[in-house]
């Protein structure tokens, strides 16, 4: 029987600093809570303490995915690290992981496509591992440290967000048929200065910032031909998918999408009313979090659809294998 990448293991972590909606009442001094939890489904969201980084919530993520795969940190051929808020510019943040995890000598690196990281990587991981044969096992992960980088100027940005992180193990396994079957990744350069981490003069670090150049109808306008291209290449249809895993920073976008490919809001899986807004994360948290409720089961046709700034987009049909 021929082998196959398989997800064998997954695992996320919110710090357990936990800000509600209220606090933002009071901070800005006006109702952010009914716009938050009406309009974006939002009721609270995490952030690191001052004394953790990006790395520090990768790590109970990846040892937990790994305790569920049964394998230990030397076992791993290569770790892979997703994130676009990384503990420095420079080394790798996948180059403390794997000193943090003590994981050996195997190679490690950070992807960079920013909110649509995790789905951009898993994409990168499965074709590495289908490519080279002393690849068996591969840790990837995922976080958004972005409480570091919030312009506490900006009242309707900075409510949205919250730090989280998680974590898959790829291995081969013995299978009649893949269970990675159709991925698109695609970019809008144009909006490359729309929204994202930027340089402010004076600050002491990077801001976030949007500018009304990305409009919030963009996702529920690219989201459904995305969508139907991909399943297009293995012959499915849109109500052939078991659950949808989307982008999670605006419920009315997801709504949006679900509604022109004629599909129940059900369909989607949420997680932005404990989390908010964690980015390339929000995927892979939203994953772990329908698989511990139930809500998968093995052999489901699952749907990554992401996006991040860019503006970079990513979409994978995948067989859930857990």
């Amino acid at each position: 029987m021929p082998h196959h990448p398989q997800i064998t293991g997954i695992g996320s972590y919110a710090p357990e600093n936990v800000i509600f909606n209220d606090y933002f009442d009071k901070y800005y001094k006006k109702d952010m809570d009914s716009f938050l939890r009406q309009r974006r489904n939002i009721h609270q969201r995490h952030f690191m303490l001052p004394e953790q980084r990006t790395s520090d919530l990768i790590v109970p993520a990846a040892q937990r995915a790994m305790e569920m795969a049964q394998i230990e940190a030397n076992q791993l051929d290569l770790i892979l690290v997703a994130t676009d808020t990384p503990d420095y510019t420079s080394p790798p943040t996948a180059c403390v992981v794997q000193h943090k995890l003590k994981a050996g000598h195997c190679p490690a690196f950070d992807v960079n496509a920013a909110c649509a990281g995790f789905v951009t990587a898993l994409d990168m991981a499965h074709k590495y591992m289908l490519g080279d044969p002393n690849l068996n096992t591969v840790l990837l992960t995922t976080a958004y440290g972005i409480s570091r980088h919030l312009n506490w100027e900006d009242y309707k940005i900075t409510s949205l967000f919250g730090d989280g992180a998680g974590a898959v193990v790829l291995q081969r396994r013995e299978s009649h048929r893949p269970s990675f079957l159709s991925s698109k990744l695609t970019c809008q350069g144009q909006y490359h200065d729309a929204l994202g981490i930027y340089e402010k003069e004076g600050a002491p670090r990077d801001l976030l910032k949007f500018t009304d150049r990305f409009r919030a109808e963009f996702n529920g306008e690219n989201w459904p031909p995305l969508i139907k291209n991909m399943l297009g290449e293995v012959g499915k249809q849109p109500e052939d998918v078991a659950r949808y895993f989307f982008t999670q920073i605006n419920i009315e976008s997801i709504h949006q999408t679900l509604d022109h490919l004629g599909l129940e809001h059900s369909k989607a899986h949420y997680i932005m009313d404990r989390y908010g807004y964690t980015g390339g994360a929000c995927i892979v948290m939203g994953l772990a979090d329908a698989y511990q409720q139930g809500a998968l089961k093995k052999g489901d046709l699952v749907a990554l659809i992401a996006s991040g700034a860019g503006v970079a987009m990513a979409g994978m049909a995948m067989e859930w294998t857990l």
